[in-house]
């Protein structure tokens, strides 16, 4: 009874719109939650905006460490935009559209080449697929040579300049719906306008490279020529990874044995002979390009148009990738310029 007077008399000191006066006991309940998470708010609010506070310092204090690496970069773009100008345009290389280098940002604009890189071509005509964007996915021995001409035309032009591709590659060749092949990836012939050699940094899968480059020898054209001729291999095949029984890391020891790839079953003998002129050991062995392509306009002359290159496998790309001795993230399906 007592304790009933005692809330009563706690209500009659309470107005009807004090919504916190109930009973005294449970006053301090009602009050100290809301006071808690008020105060927990306010602690992460600071350490949020010290967090900011801190990342804004740091901002500032970064870009007077990072310039010589900015200038580096910018040198770098500068140069090969400057290389694209000496190079001018060719047909069967990927040239430059138009730059920024005035102001800020700068900015160059290659030629597009929608339809992708050979390799993904290449895989393609794998799968039952007749035609898709406008592009054929059926491939010939006489549509081989085709395409292998227009890189030997793009190896010339570079020759003239003095200078050597150094990835001549199927994932380094772009394709267009007539079958138009133009050569990219032109970092390593940038760095042998620019430097006079290619730097130790700069790394090539082994597969593709001819034994003067394996043994860190002065590189040119001639080795383009071995490439050239892992190329053809890699067209034949629909995309094979060339020397698939030969771990990436034995390839050395593989060749100086004077071994060479054995001849696919789809590739005729004419096509097969053409593959071993270009893996002759010795440079002066093997023909320049002008030589090579009189050889493959005469192939072509008498190569078989009608019946379709078939490889009944399709494609893992990590499985490729293994073999090959790259990155699988070197093998997207869109390309890219570099």
């Amino acid at each position: 009874m007592e304790k009933k007077r005692g809330t009563a008399r706690v209500l009659l000191e309470c107005s009807l719109s004090d919504k916190l006066c109930l009973v005294q006991g449970e006053q301090y309940a009602v009050i100290i939650v809301p006071t808690l998470l008020v105060g927990v708010f306010l602690i992460l609010l600071a350490v949020i905006l010290w967090l900011f506070i801190r990342g804004q310092r740091s901002q500032q204090q970064r870009p007077g460490r990072r310039e010589p690496a900015g200038l580096q970069e910018v040198q770098y773009f500068v140069g090969r935009i400057q290389f694209y100008q000496y190079l001018g345009k060719h047909q069967n290389l990927v040239h430059l559209e138009g730059c920024c280098t005035e102001r800020l940002p700068l900015y160059m604009v290659l030629e597009d080449v929608a339809q992708g890189n050979l390799l993904s071509f290449l895989w393609t005509c794998r799968r039952d697929v007749m035609t898709t964007d406008g592009l054929l996915y059926d491939l010939t021995e006489k549509q081989i040579y085709h395409i292998g001409k227009q890189v030997l035309l793009a190896l010339e032009f570079l020759q003239d300049k003095h200078l050597f591709h150094g990835d001549v590659a199927a994932r380094n060749i772009l394709i267009q719906s007539d079958l138009t092949a133009k050569l990219c990836g032109l970092g390593l012939a940038y760095e042998v306008h620019a430097q006079g050699a290619i730097s130790a940094a700069r790394t090539v899968p082994l597969k593709w490279l001819a034994p003067e480059r394996l043994l860190l020898r002065t590189a040119g054209i001639k080795g383009d020529i071995w490439s050239f001729g892992i190329l053809l291999y890699e067209m034949v095949t629909l995309g094979a990874p060339p020397y698939p029984e030969v771990p990436p890391t034995s390839i050395l020891q593989y060749l100086q044995r004077k071994k060479i790839m054995k001849r696919p079953s789809s590739c005729t003998h004419i096509m097969y002979n053409i593959m071993k002129s270009c893996w002759h050991w010795s440079e002066d062995s093997r023909p320049l390009p002008k030589e090579l392509r009189s050889r493959i306009e005469a192939a072509a002359r008498t190569a078989d148009d009608k019946a379709v290159l078939q490889v009944p496998e399709l494609v893992v790309p990590e499985l490729y990738a293994a073999v090959a001795g790259i990155s699988v993230e070197s093998l997207p399906f869109c390309y890219s310029i570099l």
